[in-house]
């Protein structure tokens, strides 16, 4: 996979042209009414644009009465863009690891540990164990995770598949989502957090298998994950490769992509 390629196609793609986008200047933004999230996915900017086009968007949002997230990635111009960030009251969070991966080349059959099973939510129930999971796992609560997820069902339901592993006592264990993309290359891998207790056990790569099996059914070609640092080496082994670096960057109480 010629890695420049295609982080060159996941900007124009998935940022510049992102679905349900607004171009704001030199700025692409998405709000929960547009996006399922409040943030800022792209920017073309310059040392001579940046913090006109920062306070821009801290108004923007400040007249709203939300906070938002700027998600920066590190090829990003201008270079000390985090640092202007910062300096206009962002908050960064840790860095995440942007990889992706051809579907053709990933496995698509989960194998996951005895007593434990996949369950598509497509309802309120399923939502509330998909956030049930991201508890155990994250030990926080997902704050809009929720709202943005059942939003989706309700209006684009043919392009997010959310799945969460449940163990036999009926707890869940697991949750991941995959969102597709029409009209692009990719399809994005979300969530997987596993319970500690549960951890080591190949759940994270089962949710991966199946969701790229649902991604190849739909003719998908690339995969797109904003890693951890608990899952980068996993995916590492099953094939991905790292495209670049991203650190959210977040102005009042905002709610995220997840």
């Amino acid at each position: 996979m010629d890695t420049e390629t295609v982080r060159a196609r996941f900007d124009e793609q998935l940022r510049e042209h992102a679905a349900g986008g607004e171009r704001s200047g030199p700025v692409v933004r998405v709000t929960r009414e547009r996006g399922g999230w409040d943030g800022v996915v792209w920017s073309g900017l310059t040392e001579a644009t940046a913090d006109a086009a920062i306070a821009a968007q801290t108004g923007y949002f400040s007249e709203l009465g939300r906070g938002f997230e700027w998600k920066w990635y590190t090829h990003d111009a201008p270079a000390d863009l985090g640092e202007r960030l910062a300096a206009a009251g962002f908050v960064p969070g840790p860095p995440e690891t942007l990889m992706a991966a051809e579907v053709a080349a990933l496995p698509t059959v989960p194998v996951l540990p005895d007593g434990v099973t996949l369950h598509r939510v497509t309802d309120d129930a399923g939502v509330e164990l998909m956030l049930r999971a991201h508890r155990r796992a994250f030990g926080t609560d997902p704050a809009g995770l929720g709202a943005m997820v059942r939003g989706q069902l309700a209006s684009t339901p043919e392009l997010i598949d959310v799945l969460v592993a449940v163990a036999g006592d009926g707890e869940p264990v697991s949750a991941a989502r995959l969102e597709r993309h029409p009209g692009t290359d990719f399809a994005g891998l979300w969530g997987g957090g596993t319970a500690p207790e549960w951890r080591g056990r190949g759940i994270y790569r089962a949710l991966v298998a199946a969701r790229t099996a649902i991604a190849a059914a739909h003719g998908v070609r690339y995969l797109q994950v904003d890693a951890s640092d608990d899952s980068r080496p996993i995916l590492r082994r099953l094939g991905f490769e790292v495209l670049g670096t991203t650190v959210p960057y977040t102005y009042g109480n905002a709610g995220g992509a997840g």
